[in-house]
């Protein structure tokens, strides 16, 4: 990755933006008053729609390399697990909780670049990882106890979804090595229509329905799909390679952030001063494992 010596702020602004628009993502599944699967389905259907009608418009087919299709259907499945679990975990813990669970997958992702590419740990990781044990341990004890099963098994699905979320990310470094923008939008255009397929199938065996209850739960899907699947990607996925890693760890770090305070500001999330200094820990800690190439 290039890393300039200048702030380049148009970058910065746009990543930011980015960063804020994927931060209403929970809040969009938890308006939306469907199922968790069903929600995950109509983001990647109506986000897949709108990435496959823009690179339509741009000409960017030609950027389709065939091998492609079937690494997108792999990455489809891993996807369809990893929304899922997310969407079941904000309807048991809410989607502050969820979302700083799901980016846990920095470490995952550590780990797997230890392991499969041989890099090396930095004491800068290494505190990270304690910090996030110990930010985990405040955001999760409070409730563990309080609540039933349901919260017990959303903290559950939020740590799985780091997993699959780390898989897949790992899928589409693959998928997108050497890909230029418009072969980027068409594959991430092909991954969201087979992550739609994978869910509408596993949407039908658990029994839920592809039924969109009333104009605010269509509202709140189209925005999911639009905001979250197509221009927040688009927009983070562009600015990136403009803007020092150490920056960009600490904009990104703005999803987490601000989807916790949507959950207290949006839907009055009960927060006690031990989970404010669990969720202050982990979120330090992601930003030190997001920001680990700086450091040694």
């Amino acid at each position: 990755m290039h890393t300039p010596s200048l702030v380049d702020w148009k970058a910065v602004l746009t990543l930011t933006i980015g960063a804020v628009l994927i931060s209403f993502s929970a809040v969009f599944v938890k308006l939306a008053a469907v199922g968790p699967i069903t929600a995950g389905f109509y983001r990647v259907l109506f986000g897949g729609g709108f990435l496959l009608l823009f690179a339509l418009t741009q000409g960017f087919f030609r950027k389709l390399i065939r091998r492609n299709v079937s690494i997108a259907l792999i990455c489809g499945v891993v996807f369809a697990l990893n929304l899922t679990w997310w969407h079941k975990s904000i309807h048991g813990v809410g989607p502050g909780l969820a979302t700083v669970l799901s980016n846990f997958q920095v470490f995952i992702m550590a780990a797997a670049g230890l392991i499969l590419f041989s890099e090396r740990l930095t004491f800068r990781f290494v505190l990270a990882v304690c910090l996030a044990v110990g930010g985990l341990l405040l955001l999760v004890s409070p409730g563990w106890t309080t609540f039933g099963p349901a919260w017990r098994w959303g903290v559950v699905f939020g740590l799985l979804t780091a997993v699959a979320y780390a898989s897949y990310l790992l899928l589409v470094r693959l998928l997108q090595t050497r890909q230029s923008f418009g072969g980027v939008v068409v594959n991430m255009g092909l991954v969201s229509m087979a992550t739609a397929l994978i869910m509408g199938i596993q949407l039908q065996l658990a029994g839920e329905s592809f039924f969109i209850p009333d104009r605010t739960s269509l509202a709140a899907l189209l925005g999911y799909g639009f905001f979250s699947q197509m221009v927040g990607w688009i927009l983070i996925s562009t600015a990136l390679p403009r803007v020092q890693v150490c920056l960009a760890g600490l904009i990104i770090l703005l999803q987490p952030s601000l989807a916790f305070i949507w959950d207290i500001l949006f839907f009055a999330r009960p927060t006690g001063l031990v989970e404010m200094l669990g969720a202050c820990l982990a979120l330090t800690a992601i930003y030190l494992g997001v920001t680990r190439q700086k450091a040694g």
